[in-house]
C-alpha cells in the first residue's frame, strides 16, 4: 500500500495537534504543517484556548515568507472564516497567497462549517479535503460529538478485580477509603487522563465511601471540573470535594448555599442523564471522565449516553462485593501492564 506525501504531512499535523489535549477547552485540536518542494518550512499547533490557531503559529515559524506562494499548507481541521478570539485563518492563508491547502476534516461549528473551505476556493486556492478523514475525526472526537450531538463526550473508567468486582461490600460506619485494584502505573495514567478532560464525574456513594480529591496530582496539567450528585444533601461539608481547591459542580434537589469554587444546579428527584448532559452542554463542558460508581456507570451504559470506556482488570480477588458494570461487546484494544490489563471500548452506535 502506497502512502502519499499528503498523508505523511497530515499525520504530522495529528501529532502536533495532540499536544493541545486538555488545553484547548472547547476548541478543537489542530496542527498545521507548511511544505515547500518536499521540505517542511514551518509547523505549529493550537496551544491553548484563546491563543493563536495552528495556522498562525505555522506561518509565523516560516523564516522565509517569500516561499509561501509556492508552498502547501496542511491542516487537520478546516480553517476558521470568522472573527472569534482570533482573526480568520482562511483570510491569513489567502493574504499569504498559499496556493494549495490540504485538510483532513471540515468543521461542524456553525460559524465555520464549510465557510472556511469555500473562502479558500473563492480565492483561487487548490483545496483538498478528506485526507485521513477517519483518523482526523478520531483525534477530534470530543469536539465533533460536542457540536454534532449537543452534549459532552463521555468516557467511562473503572477498575475491576479478576472475579468482576469494583469494590468490597461496605456497611454504614465502615472506614472511609479506597480499596485499590490497580498498581501505581495505572493510577498515574488515570491522572494523565484527568488532565485531558473538561469534567470528572462521580456518584454520591463514591464520595461517601472513598472521599476522593478528584484532582491531578500524579501528572502535570489542570484539574478538571469536579461533578457529583447530592440529591438529599448527604455529603458532609468536610468532604474533599467541597475544599474549594478547584471548580466543583453539584447537582442537588436541596437548596444548598455553596461558596468559593463550588456551585450547584437544582434538579428534581426524577432527573434523567439527558437533563444532566444538557446542563453540561450549556456550560460548554466538552468532555467528561466518569470514574464511578456502579450505579452511575450502569446508568450511562443503559441509556447509551457513553462514547468510550476504559476498564482496568487487576489480578486480585474480592470473592464478593459490588459487581462491576458490563459492556456487552469486544474491546477495541487491550493493553497489558505488569499486574493488570486495560480494555478500551467505543460505543459505535453513537457515530
Amino acid at each position: 500500500m502506497t502512502v502519499s506525501s499528503d498523508e505523511i504531512y497530515m499525520r504530522r499535523c495529528f501529532e502536533l495537534a495532540s499536544h493541545g489535549l486538555g488545553l484547548t477547552r472547547t476548541n478543537p485540536l489542530v496542527g498545521s504543517v507548511i511544505v515547500h518542494n518536499g521540505r517542511i518550512i514551518g509547523e505549529g499547533y493550537h496551544h491553548e484556548y484563546g491563543g493563536p490557531h495552528a495556522e498562525v503559529n505555522a506561518i509565523r515559524n516560516v523564516k522565509d515568507k517569500s516561499l509561501l506562494p509556492e508552498s502547501t499548507i496542511y491542516i487537520n481541521l478546516e480553517p476558521c472564516s470568522h472573527f472569534g478570539k482570533t482573526p480568520p485563518c482562511s483570510t491569513l492563508i489567502r493574504n499569504h497567497r498559499i496556493p494549495r491547502v490540504v485538510i483532513s476534516n471540515s468543521d461542524p461549528f456553525p460559524s465555520v462549517s464549510g465557510k472556511g473551505i469555500q473562502a479558500l476556493k473563492n480565492s483561487g486556492a487548490d483545496v483538498v479535503v478528506g485526507v485521513l478523514g477517519e483518523e482526523g475525526a478520531f483525534l477530534n472526537r470530543r469536539f465533533l460529538l460536542f457540536h454534532q450531538q449537543k452534549r459532552p463526550y463521555i468516557i467511562l473508567k473503572w477498575a475491576e478485580t479478576a472475579d468482576g468486582f469494583i469494590d468490597i461490600e461496605r456497611n454504614p460506619g465502615d472506614p472511609i477509603g479506597t480499596n485499590w485494584i490497580t498498581d501505581e502505573v495505572a493510577r498515574t495514567l488515570v491522572h494523565k487522563w484527568r488532565s485531558e478532560e473538561a469534567g470528572l464525574m462521580v456518584g454520591t456513594n463514591t464520595i461517601l465511601a472513598d472521599n476522593p480529591k478528584l484532582n491531578v496530582r500524579r501528572w502535570t496539567g489542570s484539574s478538571p471540573l469536579r461533578i457529583t450528585f447530592d440529591r438529599n444533601g448527604k455529603i458532609p461539608e468536610t468532604a474533599y470535594i467541597f475544599d474549594n481547591s478547584q471548580d466543583t459542580l453539584v447537582f442537588t434537589s436541596v437548596q444548598e448555599k455553596y461558596s468559593g469554587k463550588t456551585s450547584s444546579i437544582l434538579i428534581d428527584h426524577e432527573f434523567s442523564l439527558e437533563e444532566i448532559l444538557d446542563e453540561l452542554y450549556g456550560l460548554k463542558i466538552i468532555s467528561v471522565l466518569v470514574e464511578g460508581g456502579q450505579q452511575l456507570h450502569n446508568s450511562f451504559i443503559g441509556s447509551g449516553y457513553w462514547d468510550e470506556a476504559r476498564v482496568f482488570k487487576g489480578s486480585m480477588l474480592f470473592s464478593n462485593g459490588v459487581k462491576a458494570p458490563v459492556i456487552d461487546q469486544q474491546p477495541a484494544e487491550e493493553i497489558q501492564f505488569e499486574g493488570s490489563s486495560l480494555s478500551i471500548y467505543f460505543n459505535h452506535s453513537n457515530n
